[in-house]
């Protein structure tokens, strides 16, 4: 058993230093290595010596040191990334940390909320609560898409509050190409959002 231990122990080691610091990892990515409860007995291994950190019940990192900050916590994606695991499922920002990633807000909420087409599920690391919730397959149409996180931003702020100053921003850091992409999507956004994504795929505001 030890000698079974110490060979998954250098496998997941192994595993671990190819995804690099800073990825997040929960312990049914290593069940290609060994059954569960080796897993679970390596990975609390590792947590006790520092080499990786747990983050809540099931869930762990790579941790990234910054020469000021100290150690860094992952972000909220590469988090729900580790929770839909292997399962093909995909996963789309909501709300204001939809706005948050594109730099229309500076507001980090507390609770960052992604739709999924897997189930749902909640965690709370540290100050922050990160929840998958389960939704249909028209809402998850253009998750991982430029469309789909402008749609999530822009039912965050409200039509009113799509300025111009706003729409500036977003041509300085969008690239021409993706812009014109909104066009293909335009008919899966609510009605109100139209002239929103003709105007970014246009040249001019």
């Amino acid at each position: 058993m030890k000698k079974q231990l110490k060979s998954i122990d250098s496998q997941i080691i192994k595993a671990i230093n190819v995804r690099g610091l800073g990825a997040v990892f929960v312990p049914t990515d290593f069940l290609d290595l060994g059954s569960r409860e080796a897993v679970d007995v390596v990975l609390h291994r590792l947590v006790r010596k520092g080499t990786i950190r747990r983050l809540a019940r099931g869930i762990y990192d790579f941790p990234k040191e910054h020469p000021v900050l100290g150690w860094l916590q992952p972000s909220p994606e590469k988090i729900a990334e580790a929770l839909v695991g292997r399962d093909c499922t995909r996963i789309q920002p909501t709300g204001a940390y939809a706005a948050n990633i594109l730099g229309l807000s500076e507001q980090v909420p507390a609770k960052v909320v992604f739709l999924t087409d897997g189930p749902s599920r909640m965690v709370k690391i540290g100050l922050t609560t990160i929840q998958l919730r389960q939704t249909t397959a028209k809402n998850m149409a253009m998750a991982g898409r430029l469309s789909g996180l402008l749609i999530q931003a822009f039912r965050e702020l409200g039509k009113e509050n799509v300025t111009t100053e706003r729409l500036e921003h977003l041509k300085r850091i969008l690239p021409a190409d993706k812009r014109l992409e909104l066009l293909k999507d335009i008919r899966l956004a609510p009605e109100w959002m139209h002239p929103i994504f003709k105007k970014l795929a246009s040249e001019d505001v």
